[in-house]
This record gives C-alpha cells, sequence and structure tokens, in this order.
C-alpha cells in the first residue's frame, strides 16, 4: 500500500480527525470535508506551479527537505506538526490566493476562516511530507509533474 493510500485511510479515522481538528476546535466531520476538499487543491496547485522553472525547483527543495517526515503514522504526525512550517508552505503554494481558498474552504466545511487555516497549516506539513517521501521512494526516477500527478490522480480514485 503506497503512503498516500495510508494517510486517507488514517484520515478516515475518527481519532486522526479528532487530532487534526483540536487545534482549530473543529468538529472531525468538518474536519473531513476541508481535508477532502484542499488535499485535491493543494495538489492540483503544486502541480501548476511545479509546471515552471522556478516552481520546480523551490518544490524539489521543499520536498528534499521533507523527504524523511514520519508520515506514515498521521496521528504521530499531527501531534508533533510544525503550523508555523505549514504556513509558510501553504504561503508558498497558494500564493496572493492564500487567503482566497482559505475562506472558500471554510465555507464549504462550515467552519470560520481561522479553522480553516489551522487545518491548513496541519495538513500542508503532511501533504509535503507524502510527496518528499513518495519522490525518495523513486528515487528521483520521476519528474515532479508525473510525482504530483500520480499522487493526484490516486487520491481523487478514492
Amino acid at each position: 500500500m503506497d503512503i498516500l493510500s495510508i494517510i486517507t485511510q488514517q484520515l478516515s479515522d475518527p481519532k486522526a480527525l479528532e487530532e487534526l481538528g483540536k487545534k482549530a476546535g473543529v468538529q472531525p466531520g468538518q474536519t473531513q470535508e476541508l481535508a477532502q476538499t484542499a488535499l485535491p487543491a493543494l495538489l492540483k496547485t503544486l502541480q501548476q506551479n511545479a509546471s515552471t522553472a522556478d516552481g520546480a525547483k523551490s518544490l524539489n527543495k521543499a520536498l528534499d527537505e521533507h523527504k524523511n517526515d514520519k508520515v506514515d503514522d498521521i496521528f504521530t504526525f499531527l501531534q508533533n506538526v510544525d503550523t508555523k512550517d505549514g504556513a509558510k508552505m501553504l504561503q508558498h503554494i497558494l500564493g496572493s490566493k492564500n487567503e482566497t481558498v482559505q475562506k472558500d474552504l471554510a465555507k464549504r466545511a462550515g467552519m470560520d476562516t481561522n479553522q480553516a487555516a489551522t487545518l491548513l497549516t496541519q495538513l500542508a506539513p503532511l501533504l509535503i511530507g507524502i510527496l518528499g517521501n513518495q519522490k525518495k521512494q523513486q528515487k528521483g526516477n520521476s519528474d515532479l509533474m508525473n510525482l504530483i500527478g500520480g499522487v493526484l490522480d490516486s487520491y481523487m480514485k478514492k
């Protein structure tokens, strides 16, 4: 089972959803709703970012920095996640659309923007960790577009 399948499975675990939502003060159902909407949106944006030379270089650097993140145990990962780093990741991924995306995701999940932002600052490091792990497993045999596309396709089939 690939890492994304493990994460997707763990994201359906009420205990993991409760841990993810605890910092934001939201219910597991809202957390799951936001995660199911946010992860594909973040992946698509990463894919767009990686289509430029500067974007690909920046993303490669981030994936290399997070290739050893312990994302296979989401509960432990979430207990120790660096949300300040997550906020920086979101800003890099979403750029000028960061606030707009957060507001839209919050509205869809039935929460306020601050709650959505708190969840996203946990999901971004998880996603970058997943991609870093996938890149490490592939030992550089795949370009970023194929890597992200493969992960996105796998996630969308769930």
